[in-house]
């Protein structure tokens, strides 16, 4: 069965930077837009940013306000990777990061998923 993997998380000093990788084993994940969502501990699962399907003319990206500017979702397709580059990290970004999909071809505007992978933890110290 196939499943997202995720990578790249770790412990980070605050303004430094780190990217996180998602990579498809078992199914295409290129044809799909792919959301980064994270989970802070105690707080509910928000989401972070998504990437359209490359087949999508303006193959869009589209970021939660607190992280634009500082992070850029990007796509590997021959590699079936997404990758989520975390920059000028802030304490507050500290979470469990973890890529999914919705199966559909845009960016779902509620970031709204149904398959997930298992999570890789970031943490910003100050």
């Amino acid at each position: 069965q196939g499943r997202l993997v995720e990578s790249g998380g770790g412990l980070v000093q605050a303004g430094g930077a780190l990217t996180l990788s998602c990579v498809a084993s078992g199914l295409t994940l290129n044809h799909y837009a792919v959301g980064w969502v994270r989970q802070a501990p105690g707080k509910e699962r928000g989401g972070v940013a998504c990437i359209s399907s490359s087949t999508v003319s303006d193959g869009g990206t589209k970021y939660v306000a607190s992280v634009k500017g500082r992070f850029t979702i990007s796509r590997d397709n021959a590699k079936e990777t997404v990758f989520l580059h975390l920059d000028n990290v802030k304490p507050e970004d500290t979470a469990v990061y973890t890529c999914a999909t919705e199966w559909t071809l845009s960016c779902s505007p509620e970031f709204e998923y149904s398959f997930w992978g298992q999570g890789t933890q970031v943490t910003v110290s100050k």
